[in-house]
């Protein structure tokens, strides 16, 4: 089998190029637009013919690729099925396999880092990419995109350090000129999860870490909602023309009602209804003024308290959520828009 690890400086982000000799068959594992000329050229120069771009999550600190792949040598993208994305030609659930040539990758849904997190085993190679649920003496953040401390734990117990000790874990990210790892290493090593770390103490660890959020994630996580084909020019912002829309200077996302985040003020001067679809610990740190909250999972189930004549606004943190809400609630016949970008501010990150 023919392996490529390949680098991001800007957000120390990993790709990975699979192929099989024979065949020519290859797969790309997280690949980074900025970076489309260097992966296209590579896969030319090696005369292989790409059939998949995969997606280890949602990233908040890079855009994908992956759709500009597509549109140009017809390759399938691949997401897990929890992202609920309909760009992608998979949407793929643990233990499905992706084939190329004589070779395979076994999908193993990892969530914990986010909701959609997948990483990839091959067999074959005796190898398996982590993508952001487990770094090099690491592990990615847990505090948004719905993510979990106590799921990532178990992700990472059961998914990945079931696997055998001499197993190779190529991971999403490094932050220090590392490039592998194995199992047996992370689970004697790992300061997060190795050691014999319980759950508890490792909750208590990702509690602490008080992390500025990825500089991009306004841009990146919508884009990758979308396979990453936004920013190349697709449009993805349209006025909408439907008379039903005139309560709010509303746009459309893929179908999905828009607004702006100053337009929170008038909501509240209107009287509209302002929901904050995160989880409840997530509301208790910190909201918008007004705000109710009404969490995504159990939103369709409470929403026969709301009120269809009146409108109704979602908020979250960076906008996937609110967006599912908004689209949840419309398809219930209420009139409902999503903040655009949510909540989150622009900050500085090193390396995503």
């Amino acid at each position: 089998m023919l392996f490529r690890q390949l680098f991001d400086r800007e957000t120390c982000t990993y790709t990975y190029l699979l192929a099989d000799i024979t065949s020519k068959e290859a797969v790309l594992i997280d690949p980074v637009k900025e970076n489309l000329d260097r992966d296209r050229g590579l896969l030319a120069e090696l005369n292989l013919r790409l059939l998949y771009t995969l997606e280890t999550h949602i990233h908040a600190d890079h855009i994908t690729s992956g759709g500009l792949f597509r549109l140009e040598q017809s390759s399938q993208t691949v997401v897990s099925a929890a992202a609920q994305t309909h760009c992608a030609d998979r949407n793929i659930v643990d233990g499905d396999e992706i084939v190329f040539g004589a070779h395979r990758l076994q999908a193993r849904a990892t969530p914990g880092h986010t909701s959609t997190c997948m990483s990839y085993y091959c067999e074959s190679g005796k190898m398996i990419f982590t993508g952001d649920t487990l770094f090099i003496r690491g592990c990615g953040r847990t505090d948004f995109q719905q993510g979990n401390s106590e799921q990532l734990y178990r992700s990472v117990h059961d998914k990945i350090f079931s696997l055998s000790d001499d197993t190779l874990i190529y991971p999403g990210h490094d932050y220090k000129g590392r490039t592998v790892s194995t199992v047996g290493e992370e689970k004697k090593w790992n300061p997060r999860l190795g050691g014999g770390k319980t759950i508890t103490e490792f909750v208590k660890i990702m509690d602490g870490l008080n992390l500025s959020f990825p500089k991009r994630i306004k841009q990146a996580v919508p884009a990758n909602m979308q396979c990453g084909v936004v920013p190349d020019g697709l449009p993805t912002r349209t006025l909408s023309p439907s008379s039903e829309d005139t309560w709010a200077p509303i746009v459309r996302q893929n179908g999905i009602a828009v607004v702006p985040r100053s337009f929170l003020s008038e909501a509240r001067a209107q009287g509209y209804e302002i929901i904050d679809v995160r989880r409840s610990d997530e509301f208790k740190q910190k909201h918008v003024e007004n705000a109710k909250n009404m969490p995504l999972n159990s939103l369709e189930k409470e929403s026969h308290i709301l009120d269809k004549n009146k409108p109704i606004v979602c908020i979250c943190l960076s906008g996937v959520r609110s967006m599912k809400a908004a689209a949840l609630l419309e398809r219930l016949g209420f009139r409902a828009a999503s903040v655009e970008g949510g909540m989150t501010e622009s900050g500085t990150a090193s390396c995503g």
